[in-house]
Order: structure tokens, then sequence, then C-alpha cells
């Protein structure tokens, strides 16, 4: 997993594509938004915050993310 601030972060995915993931709550406390690059990484960042920096995983460490915190 690698952490990519602002700036880098809207390179790498865009400013589009980002949706919020099914699991957030709909009162908007804890939510998380999701977005697919098009060289395969998986980025997270805060909905709440969406200028902040994001995660990004590739596709094994993201299968290995939502296995973990679906347990």
């Amino acid at each position: 997993m690698r952490t990519y601030d602002s700036r880098t972060a809207a390179s790498v995915f865009g400013s589009g594509g980002w949706f919020k993931a099914t699991a957030s709550e709909a009162n908007g406390t804890g939510c998380v938004e999701v977005n697919f690059s098009s060289d395969g990484l998986v980025g997270l960042r805060d909905s709440k915050h969406p200028q902040g920096g994001a995660f990004a995983f590739t596709p094994t460490e993201w299968r290995t993310f939502l296995t973990t915190v679906s347990r």
C-alpha cells in the first residue's frame, strides 16, 4: 500500500471516478470513496476530505484489505 498526497492522488486517479463504498454509513459519519485507476491501482480516500491524500492498493493488496476488514 502506498499513500499519495492530494496532488499525486489526483494525477493517478483523476478527479472523477470516485464512488462511495456500499458499506459507508448513510448518515455520512463513516464514508470512504473508492476509485479504480486505469493501471490497476485501487484508491481509497475519506469522502469528507476529498482534497486530502489517498491510499493506493495493488489488486492483491486490495483483496487482502477487503478480506481482512470483512471479518
